[in-house]
């Protein structure tokens, strides 16, 4: 497993599927470090759709989630799985869960 910005990246590929390491809040993220990196593993992978497991993460700042936008604006897929309600109504008021593809999956811990 690698490590990009305070992500655990646990698969790259054309479907690269980034963590937080179950962190319920995610504020020491340099999202412009991000960038950069997400960006290169994307280019280095061919990636196609990110996929970000957000199991126990209650808070996730808001540059995170601009970033993931404007990922998604450059074509990539951008998948959110296991998002706790108040990153879903955050989204929702953004209206970014209209961009993002949310998904819960039951996972046995």
């Amino acid at each position: 497993m690698q490590t990009v910005s305070n992500l655990e990246v646990y698969q790259a590929g054309e479907l690269t599927v980034l963590g937080f390491g179950g962190r319920e809040v995610i504020d020491d993220i340099n999202v412009a470090e991000c960038r950069d990196e997400l960006l290169e593993i994307i280019r280095a992978n061919n990636c196609q759709v990110l996929a970000f497991d957000l199991t126990r993460v209650r808070l996730i700042p808001s540059g995170l989630l601009g970033l993931l936008a404007s990922i998604r604006k450059k074509g990539i897929e951008v998948h959110l799985y296991n998002p706790s309600a108040d990153i879903r109504e955050v989204l929702e008021i953004t209206k970014l869960d209209q961009v993002l593809q949310l998904h819960d999956l039951d996972i046995a811990l």
